[in-house]
């Protein structure tokens, strides 16, 4: 049964693969005969073990919005687990008993009910008496079983997830640092209580199964670890776990513990359950947790170690943090130089001062943090200017604890955003400077404008040493920000952070002007609003931007390190010239909306974010579809059009030019 659900598994991938590639990419990865192959070998194994796992390419879930989640109480109250941080409390637990050591996953926990072989009925925990329905979210997890071979009731509980590379990925895309999500957990649970399953599709939220409550009928043998089988075999992903005894614990956890650098699920701890079902329940309950469980929470490994030096870490917000720079050591499996204080209350409570003797620690194996400052001799200076723009600082209290601002608006670390837009893909596009990495280099004082970037070869000795850095990340971003220096005015005039101005509006200005940017900065506000597309507000941003001193002085110096490519020659006919369009939905015939927006803007039309009265045409392959941007274009008029109506636009008014 195992072997056949690893191979459902397998064929699911491939066909997904294979149909994501002939639909999205237009390309072909198997012959039509192949695929059917696999597809009907797919059917033939659901037919035969009587499970459809969520996601088979042999079942369509719709999606779908609804006004609000309905609430329900479960039959029997979910209690929390009694905690330990102490090994030899586990020993203790087991006794003489057979235990399953599992981890602690840190999600959302969630109780799935079947009837008849189908998912009825998914609920959140809530406050463990009463919670969330969300059947219509769970149905596009990424990996429950949507039927099963087992016809009676069953009743089971389990933490929805998302990996760290999930959470990682997600993240990478949103471009504002302040909009990222803090942690997996924060993700998860918001992505499993949308309104939309849609948007819980796409986050790839991933259920593991820990506790069997109910299955109609089914013998166990009084054992936990007979349950976790027989779920694995209906299609359930089960919480990874060892059956161990009090004699083997230290060598169960430790097993464990080593595991935590490389594992992709989160978790917090691990839990310890009797796998005498009979023997577990007997022992009765608290009135706040069950006694045939425990959960352990890591004890933090602690070192000692010298504090060197206070780094001021200037943010986009004001907020100056400081940060304990000490001599390196070695917890739990990485070397550790470096934590975060937090303000300047922690750090008075702590007393700390250069050369005292601390101990550090990783909070929940990862975050280093200080435990405790052994010397205490509370030697630090508070610095009265911003070591960024040298502008004086101002201590305020915020929640009661103080903190170091700087409240000079001008000050570069305020620019990260901007100096963030400067490197991205559609600007300069220079690979290796991450928002993150950026505001190290700025809090360092290594960048203070834009052509700063261009001689980071001036610090290398210092960049190699950083953490999350060396030789090989060092060569790359230099080769990088030498391959930026020859560049595009659209690119330059985007990436300058002019506002109102996006890729399209950056083509527009720079089509106006001949691709002479000399041209661009010496246009009046009259004629920028001429431009067929833009307007006054536009224009007003344009040339208020270049009437700022600073902003001359700083292009001036960004100019002498760049090389701006000619005028490209006009081999593609302009039929879309004064054209707005608006995309929505997945597109089949380009590689991805961005390459039809450069299609659109190509041709000498507009590419913008929202329907509005200025639109001419709204593309979505699903010209039928109930969503807003649809809605709003049938209100005001605005043509629907398909890929395929699109391209038989431009050729048609290609073929007029």
């Amino acid at each position: 049964m195992n072997q056949q659900m690893e191979r459902m598994r397998e064929l699911s991938e491939q066909l997904r693969e294979a149909s994501k590639a002939y639909y999205q990419e237009d390309c072909e990865i198997m012959s039509n005969l192949e695929y059917d192959k696999l597809y009907d070998e797919l059917v033939g194994l659901e037919q035969e073990t009587g499970v459809v796992l969520a996601g088979s390419p042999t079942v369509t879930v719709g999606y779908e919005a609804l006004e609000s989640l309905p609430k329900e109480r479960h039959e029997s109250p979910m209690l929390s687990l009694g905690k330990t941080k102490e090994r030899s409390e586990l020993v203790s637990f087991a006794g003489e008993h057979e235990v399953l050591v599992s981890w602690k996953l840190d999600g959302l926990t969630v109780v799935l009910t079947y009837r008849d072989g189908s998912l009825e009925k998914a609920v959140t925990r809530g406050n463990g008496e009463i919670g969330e329905v969300i059947t219509n979210n769970a149905r596009v997890f990424q990996n429950i079983p949507l039927r099963i071979a087992f016809p009676g009731e069953l009743i089971l509980r389990g933490e929805a997830v998302i990996t760290y590379s999930e959470f990682e990925k997600i993240n990478s895309e949103i471009e504002d640092v302040e909009a990222r999500y803090k942690n997996p957990r924060n993700l998860c649970s918001g992505s499993v209580r949308q309104l939309n399953n849609e948007i819980t599709a796409n986050r790839h939220v991933r259920f593991y199964a820990f506790a069997l409550v109910r299955a109609d009928g089914v013998d166990f043998g009084n054992l936990r670890s007979n349950q976790f089988d027989w779920l694995r075999r209906q299609g359930f992903d089960v919480v990874e776990y060892r059956r161990t005894t009090a004699a083997a614990m230290e060598e169960t956890v430790t097993w464990f513990a080593e595991k935590i650098p490389h594992y992709d699920v989160p978790s917090d701890g691990l839990v310890v359950t009797y796998n005498d079902i009979a023997y577990g329940q007997s022992l009765g309950r608290t009135a706040k947790f069950p006694r045939d469980s425990i959960a352990f929470k890591w004890q933090d490994e602690t070192c000692e170690t010298t504090l060197r030096e206070i780094e001021w870490s200037p943010s986009r917000t004001g907020l100056i943090n400081p940060v304990a720079i000490f001599d390196p050591v070695e917890l739990e499996g990485t070397t550790v130089s470096r934590a975060s204080v937090h303000n300047l209350s922690i750090m008075k409570t702590l007393k700390l001062g250069i050369g005292d003797r601390i101990t550090v620690y990783k909070a929940n194996m990862i975050i280093p943090q200080i435990a405790e400052n052994l010397t205490g001799s509370g030697r630090i200076e508070i610095p009265k200017v911003c070591p960024v723009c040298n502008g004086r600082t101002e201590i305020r209290s915020v929640n009661d604890a103080e903190t170091l601002y700087c409240p000079n608006e001008r000050c570069s670390a305020k620019k990260i955003k901007s100096f963030t837009l400067f490197v991205s893909r559609n600007a300069l596009n220079i690979e290796g400077l991450s928002e993150a990495t950026l505001e190290k280099f700025i809090a360092r004082g290594y960048i203070h404008t834009y052509a700063d970037i261009f001689h980071l070869e001036n610090h290398r000795d210092e960049i190699v040493q950083m953490e999350g850095f060396g030789e090989k990340s060092y060569a790359n971003l230099i080769e990088s920000i030498e391959a930026a220096r020859r560049t595009t005015l659209p690119r330059l005039v985007y990436g300058l952070g002019i506002p109102n101005i996006g890729t399209a509006n950056a083509g527009l200005l720079s089509r106006f002007c001949g691709y002479d940017l000399e041209k661009l900065r010496r246009s009046t506000s009259e004629e920028i609003a001429s431009i067929e597309g833009l307007g006054e507000v536009i224009a007003a941003s344009v040339t208020d931007y270049f009437a700022d001193e600073e902003n001359q002085a700083t292009l001036d110096r960004l100019l002498a390190e760049l090389e701006l490519e000619k005028a490209p020659e006009e081999t593609v006919p302009q039929a879309l010239a004064g054209k707005t369009f608006v995309i929505t939905g997945s597109v089949s015939h380009f590689a991805n909306r961005d390459a039809l927006k450069a299609f659109i803007e190509e041709r000498g039309g507009k590419a913008a974010g929202s329907v509005s009265k200025k639109t001419d045409y709204l593309i979505n392959n699903d010209t039928m579809s109930a969503s807003a941007k649809n809605k709003k274009a049938a209100e005001l008029g605005i043509p629907i059009l398909s890929e395929e109506d699109f391209l038989a636009l431009v050729n048609g008014r290609a073929k007029e030019n």
